[in-house]
């Protein structure tokens, strides 16, 4: 158990870093709209939606239903439905642990587990669930601690919730180095522009999804034999 512990802190540590800057971005910016770091760290506890917590200051203005806050949350999210899809196999021994790993997948965390491998001697299972805590830690810490620091120091929070955005372009650029081929990435990022064009900024996401997973499902014949050519080389 101390093994798979020490193996998902070592490969949490570059969630950590966004994470933390993540987190202590958000919880300068709740700071910044009157909520000290008790509630910041709360709902990064219990919220734990990332980008959706970004969101979701504007709604803290008022003037939502109830009803349009959970329709964008669930649009804003729904990306997450296919990284379950994913894991499917992969979360079927957790046993008790899976409500947890589902709840508390992340982006990030989906890119872990992912790309996770199993080693021998290891209880692999344990390792993929402790990933799954620690980045949540990793999370709520930087809620907390951006909370502190937004109440200590003032300052111009424009343009901080771009970090979570720059997260992203970090993860998409380790994936695309590490990739055995990139047919699926471009593939996405071709139906990201064309559904761009096509349905506008604040809707382009879940069609985004729809279309990339359909095509990558037909094209996973061709994907594979050209995997399979690449390690004969």
């Amino acid at each position: 158990m101390k093994q798979a512990f020490r193996r998902a802190f070592t490969l949490s540590l570059p969630v950590m870093a966004g994470y933390l800057s993540l987190g202590i971005a958000y919880g300068i910016l709740m700071e910044d709209y009157g909520y000290n770091f008790i509630w910041s760290g709360l709902v990064s506890l219990f919220v734990y939606g990332g980008s959706i917590q970004f969101v979701a200051l504007n709604f803290l203005k008022g003037g939502f239903s109830l009803l349009t806050i959970a329709i964008m949350t669930l649009l804003v999210n729904s990306r997450h439905i296919f990284y379950g899809l994913s894991l499917f196999n992969a979360y079927r021994p957790m046993g008790k642990k899976k409500p947890y790993m589902i709840y508390a997948l992340s982006d990030e965390t989906f890119s872990l587990l992912c790309s996770y491998k199993d080693q021998p001697g290891l209880d692999n299972n344990a390792c993929m669930f402790f990933i799954c805590l620690i980045d949540h830690f990793w999370w709520t810490l930087g809620g907390v601690l951006g909370g502190l620091v937004g109440s200590l120091i003032t300052f111009d929070t424009t343009g901080l919730d771009f970090a979570m955005t720059a997260l992203f372009v970090v993860i998409f650029t380790e994936q695309w180095l590490e990739a055995k081929t990139h047919i699926p990435a471009i593939v996405g990022i071709l139906s990201a522009i064309v559904c761009l064009n096509v349905f506008g900024s604040d809707n382009f996401l879940l069609p985004t999804l729809i279309v990339a997973v359909c095509i990558l499902f037909l094209a996973k014949t061709p994907i594979s034999v050209k995997l399979r050519e690449e390690e004969g080389k």
